[in-house]
């Protein structure tokens, strides 16, 4: 009797020390199951905010080189920023060097999101379209223009109208290094070497130039009558005098020159010349 009962008391033992080993077996499963899980699923996270953070702040690559970029902008607004000139008295050096620089050649965020090429700001009173641009404060009000040719016309009107630039119209037109000082110092612009900048631009890509087209200076071997090149040009409706001179590259004044012309007024049908003539 007492054999069988100690034989039960083994086996209730046994079957004790069982359970509580399949218990601790489980639980220190479960608990190592959940690590491992906890662990793989951190590093991916943080592996896919950094992966993701230079595609967002990533700048896409110049496919233009600068030099490119100022040839072609150059190309592009010339003929507009004579056109302002002959009528705003602006030169055109002037303003070719300060849309190069306010723009960036025409690659800048508010040129392209804006066509605003010189960075005028909203200021008191300006009705048109406006977006929001990071310059000396953030968020910024500046001009937006469905064309850059609104741009460059609302930069002639902002010069013209504003008291503080009369004195830049009292410079002769050809004088660039008196208008780019002229402007810093009215408070176009807060950058102490502006003026520098803006006379390096047109001294480098030769932008007086088209002041002299305009004006009609240094036109070379043009007084002597050529009788083998002697033509004339019939004027149509929409013609100007500066889009006849532009189309037979000559300056307006020359132009006028040769036909004895004392304003720019011209009529549909009027014979033009187009090189000198004898009396």
């Amino acid at each position: 009797m007492f054999r069988r009962l100690l034989g039960i008391l083994l086996i209730c033992a046994v079957c004790l020390t069982s359970c509580k080993t399949k218990k601790r077996a489980t639980f220190h499963t479960k608990k190592h199951r959940t690590e491992r899980v906890v662990r793989t699923k951190e590093p991916r996270k943080e592996q896919d905010i950094k992966s993701e953070t230079p595609e967002t702040v990533e700048a896409p690559p110049a496919n233009v080189p600068y030099s490119d970029r100022v040839a072609n902008y150059i190309n592009d607004y010339k003929g507009i920023a004579m056109e302002e000139m002959l009528q705003y008295g602006i030169p055109a050096s002037i303003k070719l060097a300060q849309g190069i620089l306010e723009s960036g050649a025409g690659a800048g965020e508010l040129t392209r999101k804006a066509n605003n090429h010189f960075g005028i700001k909203c200021h008191s009173g300006w009705q048109g379209d406006k977006v929001y641009h990071d310059d000396d404060e953030r968020g910024e009000c500046f001009r937006k223009y469905n064309d850059p040719k609104y741009s460059f016309r609302d930069h002639s009107l902002f010069l013209t109208q504003r008291s503080r630039y009369q004195d830049l119209f009292k410079l002769r037109k050809d004088d660039y290094e008196g208008w780019a000082k002229g402007l810093r110092k009215a408070g176009y612009a807060t950058d102490p070497r502006y003026p520098q900048k803006l006379i390096g631009i047109i001294e480098r890509y030769n932008l007086n130039q088209y002041d002299d087209q305009v004006l009609g200076n240094r036109i070379e071997n043009q007084d002597e009558p050529d009788e083998s090149k002697i033509a004339t040009y019939v004027v149509q409706m929409g013609d100007t005098l500066y889009s006849i001179s532009r189309k037979f590259n000559l300056t307006v004044e020359t132009l006028k020159k040769y036909n004895g012309l004392t304003s720019n007024d011209i009529s549909i049908g009027q014979s033009l010349y187009l090189h000198p003539v004898k009396n």
